[in-house]
C-alpha cells in the first residue's frame, strides 16, 4: 500500500479542516511547496493535494500553490477540488498533476468522467466522500441521495483510475479510520481504493495494514502528519512492509 500524505489548500496555506468544516481550519504552514518538499525527502513517493476553496467554488482557486509543489518535487501528485470540465481536467494533466480527482461532478456528470477516462487512461480518479453511507458533494456542504457504494459500483466499467474513499465523519477528528466501510467499498467493485478519513496514529496504519494489505491501493493521512502523529518515512515503511508494526 501507498502513504499519501495531505495538503489541503485554503487561502494559498497548508491546512486541515474537521469534517470538512472551512470554518473549522487549523493552518499548518504558508508555504505548500516547501511542505511537499519535506514529504518528498521523507520518502513518500505520493502526495495528495486537495484545493479547498476551489471545491466550493466549482473552479480551481489555488492554482499558484498547486504549481508551486508541482514544481518543487517529482511525485505523483493527485490533485481534487473544483475540477469540474474537460479542459481544467487536461489543464492540470498537462501541467504535471499524475491523476485527477473527480468529486461533485461525478454525481451530477458521469459522462463527463467517462469521457475523461477514454481521453486519459490511468489519469482520472473519483473521489467519493461520504456522510452516513450518502454521497457529499460541493465541497461536502451537500449530502445527496446517492448511497457511497452506488456511485461506485456506477463506474466499474468506466476504467476509472482509483476510487478515494473519505469517511466524513472521521476526517480531521483523529477518531480512528473507517476501516470496515473502505474494505466493504473495495470488495464490491474492482477499482482500486484509498482509504481517507481519520487516521490519526502509527497504530490506526498498524491496523489498516493488519486486514487490508491486498485490498487497498493506499491510505491518506493530513493531521496526524502535521500534529507529529505520523512519520511519513516510518509510514511508508509500514506499509510497503518493511517496518514492523508498533506495539
Amino acid at each position: 500500500m501507498n502513504f499519501l500524505p495531505a495538503i489541503d489548500l485554503k487561502d494559498g496555506q497548508c491546512v486541515r479542516l474537521i469534517q470538512g468544516d472551512m470554518k473549522r481550519a487549523t493552518v499548518f504552514g504558508d508555504d505548500p511547496a516547501a511542505q511537499a518538499a519535506a514529504f518528498a525527502a521523507a520518502g513518500c513517493t505520493w502526495l495528495h493535494v486537495v484545493d479547498l476553496n476551489g471545491a466550493f467554488a466549482g473552479r480551481p482557486v489555488n492554482a499558484p500553490a498547486v504549481k508551486a509543489i508541482l514544481g518543487a518535487v517529482d511525485m505523483a501528485v493527485e490533485l481534487g477540488g473544483g475540477i469540474r470540465d474537460l479542459a481544467t481536467i487536461e489543464g492540470w494533466l498537462a501541467a504535471g498533476v499524475h491523476r485527477v480527482i473527480l468529486g461533485t461532478v461525478a454525481v451530477r456528470d458521469p459522462a463527463l468522467v467517462r469521457d475523461a477516462c477514454r481521453r486519459h487512461p490511468g489519469r482520472v480518479a473519483v473521489g467519493i466522500d461520504a456522510r452516513d453511507g450518502f454521497v457529499a458533494v460541493e465541497g461536502w456542504a451537500e449530502v445527496s441521495a446517492m448511497k457511497a457504494v452506488d456511485l461506485a459500483r456506477a463506474f466499474e466499467d468506466a476504467g476509472v483510475a482509483a476510487l478515494i474513499y473519505t469517511d466524513i465523519a472521521r476526517d480531521g477528528a483523529m477518531a480512528g479510520p473507517n476501516i470496515m466501510a473502505t474494505l466493504a467499498m473495495a470488495e464490491a467493485v474492482s477499482i482500486p481504493v484509498v482509504l481517507s478519513g481519520g487516521v490519526s496514529s502509527m497504530a490506526d496504519l498498524a491496523a489498516i495494514k493488519a486486514v487490508a494489505d491486498g485490498k487497498l491501493e493506499g491510505v491518506i493521512s493530513g493531521r496526524a502528519v502535521y500534529d507529529g502523529r505520523i512519520d511519513p518515512r516510518a509510514a511508508v515503511a509500514l506499509l510497503a512492509g518493511k517496518a514492523a508494526a508498533p506495539c
